[in-house]
């Protein structure tokens, strides 16, 4: 592996520890003249930034804008980028998860590109040393999720974290408790018997208490543990938020699109996007060569009324 390719993947890394969403974008398949070779990689980050190579400034455009739009959905996507107009009309009929670009920049090559969203996984913060909450460390480490033992005295910030577990078996509870209510945390669960759980409740104090679950977990006849652990896990799943909440836990930003007046490609609303203003308008482009074009003669351009406001 270069020393290129270590540096994108230990920056992927660091982005994983930080739970920031990116997408990973790796070309497949590449016809010359185009400058891509399979194998190459970049990241397309949250505010449309692309680190990396997988083509000239056209292609890397493209990629940035879906790279975005895999972002906000989610699902990996495979991107074919052409020259070819009459490739965009066949695109109602190709496979799902694929869409094809007419790229009027590209110099007579075509590349395939791989574009798989990177998502944090589901944060779960477990307090307590109690034997269920031991078992739910291990039991949301097999399920890949972002196991945290939490502070007697936690910051959620801005609630973000997908669920708080509470297994302490009445140590320190309350002020959890508390916290995650007054942060918005998705769920709250109290491992407790029915009985200790309401009087918790009650003693809460919190206007919306009864959105903690205790018993926490779905009804699954749990005795050990390990069971009770599963149980509650099974009950995140299934009352955990869908894509449109799931993009503003992540902070992915909706995807915003202009035209470039000089081209007529769809490019990204993005702060690494080339861009220019007019007449008290600003228009956005595939790269520095419309740019550039644009600025030599900007009122032949801004005439078209290709542009964003």
């Amino acid at each position: 592996m270069s020393t290129w390719s270590r540096a994108l993947f230990a920056h992927a890394e660091r982005l994983r520890d930080e739970r920031a969403p990116f997408v990973l974008a790796t070309v497949v398949r590449a016809r010359r003249p185009t400058s891509a070779t399979p194998g190459d990689r970049a990241l397309v980050l949250a505010d449309g930034t692309v680190e990396g190579f997988v083509g000239g400034v056209c292609a890397e455009s493209t990629v940035r804008l879906e790279g975005l739009r895999v972002l906000a959905s989610g699902r990996a996507t495979m991107l074919r980028i052409t020259p070819d107009a009459a490739a965009e009309s066949a695109e109602g009929e190709q496979e799902p998860d694929t869409v094809t670009v007419a790229n009027p920049c590209l110099s007579g090559g075509a590349v395939e590109l791989f574009l798989e969203p990177q998502l944090p996984p589901p944060l779960v913060e477990v307090f307590g040393d109690s034997p269920t909450a031991r078992a739910l460390r291990e039991v949301g480490a097999v399920l890949d999720y972002d196991v945290r033992t939490c502070a007697p005295d936690p910051d959620f910030g801005d609630g973000t974290e997908t669920a708080v577990v509470v297994a302490s078996h009445g140590r320190d509870e309350e002020p959890v408790l508390r916290a995650a209510l007054r942060s918005g945390v998705a769920y709250v669960g109290l491992i407790a018997s029915p009985r200790r759980g309401r009087a918790v409740l009650d003693a809460l104090g919190e206007p919306d208490a009864e959105r903690v679950h205790t018993p926490a977990g779905l009804d699954l006849g749990a005795r050990s543990p390990h069971e009770i652990a599963l149980s509650v896990y099974a009950e995140i799943v299934a009352t955990r938020p869908g894509v449109p909440e799931q993009r503003r836990e992540h902070t992915v930003p909706e995807v915003v699109e202009a035209v470039d007046p000089v081209c007529g490609m769809t490019v990204a609303v993005a702060p690494s996007t080339p861009q220019s203003s007019y007449e008290g308008r600003r228009y956005y482009f595939c790269g520095i060569g419309c740019a550039e074009a644009f600025a030599a003669w900007p009122a032949r351009y801004a005439t078209s009324g290709a542009h964003a406001g």
